[in-house]
Order: C-alpha cells, then structure tokens, then sequence
C-alpha cells in the first residue's frame, strides 16, 4: 500500500483537501495539558492600570508579566 501524501509539503503548499482529510478532521485544537491551562479570574483595575495593560497590548500576558515580576515568581 502506498504512503498517503502529507496535505503540506516542505516549501508550505497545501495539496488539495480530499475525503480522506475531511474523514479524519476534527474541529478546533486539543486541549492543553490541565497544568499549562490558564484560569479565568476576575479582578477589579483602576482605569489607569487598564489604559496601561491595553497601551502595551496583549493584557493578560502583560498582566501575567507583571504580576510575576511584584511576586518574585
């Protein structure tokens, strides 16, 4: 029997989706191991400390960041 051919080759083209691929797909991506999950928390901010998280972009990872750093973890 011959190897199935990859749906994305070494220089990044996709080959065309046949029914084999659509057979096999799944929606959405697998979840993360349950110690790399994030948890949903909520927390009350002044605006200011809002305006700051939003001015340096993602909030959650500069929340994270700088949570960490006043924590010593």
């Amino acid at each position: 029997m011959n190897k199935p051919q990859p749906f994305i080759f070494s220089d990044g083209k996709v080959r065309e989706l046949d029914e084999h691929f659509f057979a096999k797909a799944e929606r959405g991506r697998p979840a993360l191991p349950k110690a790399q999950r994030k948890r949903r928390v909520n927390v009350m901010l002044d605006e200011d400390v809002i305006a700051g998280l939003r001015a340096k972009g993602n909030m959650s990872v500069e929340a994270n960041s700088a949570l960490r750093e006043a924590l010593d973890l």
